[in-house]
């Protein structure tokens, strides 16, 4: 038997990974990531070259640089650019009208950024509902989906098999089987708490339901970690839900730990509706290759006539697969545009360094910046002990920083601006939120909606224990440690 003189073997073993270093190096280099990021995944490609590998496979991939579906989006696109037409001609009677109208919540420049950033249009009648208690919304939405005509369209993070979801899958079926036709996203991954026996019912009568990002193949599993955490429900074109709630019954009862659920959705009837329906059309298209641009799904003139209540409302969104980063530059602009006052809601605080330094900005700057947020978790506690440490630098600029202390999970995603121009939607304040999930947020320019949700946060504070700085800095160094540790996660969190 032939074999390989040792030193020849040396020789190919050190020939293969000058190789694989240099592939790597170019590989990362053409990235054009940060100089901090580009040499963090240099070293640990070098010098881990399998684990580092999978590691990047799973969590390092950019969706830019292997995805196959911008032209589909692209024809899908124009198709629903046709569609929403009559909308688009009036983006700039409504700012007009706005600047006339509602004086303190216009903003050319923010207005302009998130249709430019999110291909959003800028939509003028609607009467939006601001709920708070899945004991209200859920009874609402039940409501609202027995009373479906023509169509429902429903995309959710979460959707598990449970008391409530019966309920909701009842009712998808006898309008189904009524006529109407049903379409239903569930993310890939957490979607799959509803259980096999659970969507083959909905399947067999008569509701188109499929998973979003679906990971088949094994070429598809890098892009595991994204997830669709959007939370969309449109009826008949003409009722949208957009925010923070799942179906599931923990919205209901609370999670692990916990007793009750404190979140923020909206329940708008107007034109914002079909800027929800376009979200998920595009969605549906991405999943499934078809697509829903019949007028059947945008009825204008119906909303024209029903809706009289001037409450402008801009849908943003934002996916590992946008070219821009729409929801991490709505929350950056809407930051550093504030000029007396910033009031935001999460569960979660794992900012990037953008929106960390806009934060303390905004503070150093004089501005009132007080913030809401979760301080523990049911099951897992990681992102929560991280976001201390987020805490601590805020709370050094300047910022005041409140955690809810209730027996309730507090789970609101909102941002409010001088109370005058404020966004609710499906965004955490984290790095998952502005880079790897698919995310919706509606932002509304009406003094009137803010107000409410400025009176909300107020109440919310009688929940909640102001963040102590000193008392954190004394709580000792091995604690200060572990909470930095996990902040070393912070990317993927």
């Amino acid at each position: 038997m032939l074999t390989m003189p040792a030193w020849d073997l040396r020789a190919l073993l050190t020939t293969l990974f000058a190789l694989y270093v240099a592939g790597v190096a170019i590989f990362i280099i053409l990235d054009n990531r940060s100089p901090q990021s580009t040499f963090a995944w240099l070293f640990l490609l070098v010098s881990l070259p399998v684990v580092g590998l999978l590691v990047y496979i799973f969590f390092g991939r950019s969706w830019h640089a292997f995805s196959g579906r911008s032209l589909s989006q692209q024809i899908v696109g124009s198709e629903l650019n046709q569609a929403l037409m009559p909308l688009m001609a009036r983006h700039s009677a409504i700012m007009e009208r706005i600047a006339k109208e509602k004086p303190e919540s216009y903003n050319r420049n923010l207005l302009n950024l998130i249709a430019n950033n999110s291909g959003s249009i800028l939509t003028e009648f609607n009467d939006v509902e601001i709920l708070q208690d899945a004991r209200v919304m859920y009874p609402r939405l039940l409501e609202d989906l027995r009373r479906a005509q023509s169509s429902i369209h429903l995309e959710f993070y979460i959707w598990t098999n449970d008391e409530f979801t019966q309920q909701v899958k009842d009712v998808l079926i006898e309008r189904a089987q009524a006529g109407v036709r049903v379409h239903a996203l569930y993310d890939a991954f957490t979607g799959r708490a509803m259980g096999k026996a659970y969507r083959n019912e909905l399947l067999a009568g008569g509701v188109d339901i499929r998973p979003y990002l679906a990971h088949k193949r094994l070429r598809s599993l890098h892009n595991i970690q994204y997830r669709n955490h959007r939370k969309i429900t449109v009826i008949d074109g003409k009722i949208g839900y957009v925010g923070g709630m799942n179906l599931d019954k923990e919205q209901l009862s609370g999670p692990k730990g916990f007793s009750a659920w404190r979140d923020t959705h909206l329940r708008i009837h107007g034109e914002a509706a079909l800027a929800l329906q376009a979200s998920f059309v595009v969605s549906w298209h991405n999943s499934t290759q078809e697509k829903l641009t019949d007028s059947v799904y945008f009825p204008i003139d119906e909303i024209r006539r029903e809706v009289a209540t001037f409450t402008p409302v801009q849908i943003a969104q934002s996916g590992p697969d946008s070219q821009w980063s729409g929801l991490r530059q709505l929350y950056f602009f809407l930051i550093m545009a504030a000029n007396h006052s910033i009031r935001i809601q999460s569960p979660f605080f794992i900012p990037d360094e953008s929106i960390s330094e806009a934060l303390k900005s905004a503070a150093l700057a004089g501005v009132d910046v007080r913030m809401i947020f979760q301080p523990r978790g049911g099951s897992y506690q990681l992102p929560y002990r991280a976001a201390y440490t987020y805490y601590a630098a805020m709370a050094r600029a300047g910022a005041r920083i409140f955690l809810y202390q209730n027996d309730t999970y507090f789970h609101p995603k909102t941002i409010n601006i001088d109370g005058a121009i404020c966004s609710v939607g499906s965004a955490n304040m984290d790095i998952r939120s502005f880079s790897i999930n698919y995310e919706i947020n509606a932002v509304i320019y009406d003094q009137d909606i803010a107000g409410e949700l400025a009176r909300d946060f107020v109440a919310d504070l009688e929940h909640c224990t102001e963040f102590s700085l000193q008392e954190y800095e004394n709580a000792g160094i091995w604690r200060r440690f572990a909470d930095s540790l996990y902040r070393l996660a912070s990317p993927i969190l």
